[in-house]
């Protein structure tokens, strides 16, 4: 990658992490109001986060031949669903659920200064870790 292009990766990433902050999304006890359908605010939110998702797939590569930073438009590959995935989605959920921390919104609770969301980001990288053993070890389905 070029420094334009990491440069792009970091500013995308700033205006993600602000989007966040502003919404409410990276404080948990909105995320779990949310989910408890106490508050549908965050429909909002994600409702424009997919409009913005699929117009720009829609639109830019007919708008240009090529990416902006160079590379080429691919199709997404189809892969099927395995019961890892399953799984995963169910861990991942449950985990959100509880605690009102996902990925992206814990990284912008840490930046917008909710300190205590450093533990949930702490079980986040073990639980990729854990994760990262099991593939090593071959299991099936986990390639």
């Amino acid at each position: 990658m070029n420094r334009a292009q990491y440069s792009a990766i970091a500013i995308g990433g700033v205006i993600f992490g602000f989007g966040l902050a502003l919404s409410g999304a990276a404080q948990p006890e909105v995320i779990l109001s949310f989910l408890r359908l106490e508050d549908l605010g965050l429909v909002l939110v994600i409702g424009g986060a997919l409009v913005v998702t699929l117009v720009t797939y829609q639109l830019a590569p007919r708008l240009s031949s090529k990416p902006l930073l160079g590379g080429v438009f691919e199709e997404a590959k189809r892969v099927a669903v395995s019961h890892w995935h399953i799984l995963g989605a169910v861990v991942f959920g449950v985990g959100w659920g509880l605690s009102g921390i996902c990925p992206g919104t814990a990284f912008a609770a840490v930046g917008s200064g909710n300190v205590p969301v450093i533990a949930g980001l702490v079980g986040i990288f073990l639980g990729a870790y854990f994760y990262g053993m099991l593939r090593t070890r071959g299991l099936p389905g986990l390639e």
